[in-house]
């Protein structure tokens, strides 16, 4: 006779104030917003808590749970990482004209660093 495991999986309530979850609601946003990019423009970030803004081109986009976002990118040209509390995003998604003309432009990639 063979016996069978009726051991239920114990599945953990999705907790919303974390960061995989924020990670998720980004992605979706800018994935929505890239699908209307022709191919000479790339995604951009204008980030507002710096006093003045700055213009981020952003490569990829990862998470560690249960708070932080992490930004990859350039500024001015420079690589440059926005290391963000999830309680302090606040950023305007918008375009900017590819500067290598010879290349497709770039889309957002991401990370998961919750590993």
């Amino acid at each position: 006779m063979e016996l069978l495991d009726k051991t239920l999986a114990v599945t953990t309530p999705r907790n919303y104030q974390y960061a995989d979850w924020k990670y998720e609601k980004i992605m979706e946003e800018i994935a929505a917003f890239e699908k209307g990019l022709d191919d000479e423009h790339e995604i951009a970030l204008k980030l507002a808590s710096f006093g003045s803004s700055t213009t981020m081109l952003v490569t990829s986009i990862g998470y560690q749970n249960p708070d932080i976002l992490y930004f990859f990118g350039f500024v001015n040209g420079k690589d440059a990482q926005l290391i963000q509390h999830v309680s302090q995003l606040n950023f305007l998604i918008t375009s900017v004209e590819k500067e290598d003309k010879s290349r497709p432009a770039r889309r957002i990639g991401f990370t998961n660093s919750d590993a």
